[in-house]
């Protein structure tokens, strides 16, 4: 499980820049760090809505505090 947790907070920084405003990014990424929590969250036999809870909300903040020129995706 502590190994999961900085894969799961890196993915969430780098995937949360998907979008041009704060919104957007921080839609995107409530909706990976879901996922990305949920993922985690059944491979260690823990709850997964809990997982999708936790993973949404970090991915949210982190979205939202990511500038749109901190990741540069091609644009």
């Amino acid at each position: 499980m502590l190994r999961t947790i900085p894969f799961m907070m890196a993915t969430a920084l780098l995937l949360s820049a998907c979008g041009t405003t704060t919104g957007e990014r921080a839609v995107s990424g409530a909706g990976v760090g879901a996922a990305v929590g949920a993922g985690a969250a059944a491979a260690t036999g823990g709850d997964v809505s809990d997982g999708a809870v936790i993973g949404g909300g970090v991915g949210a903040a982190t979205g939202a505090a990511t500038d749109s020129n901190d990741i540069n995706l091609g644009n």
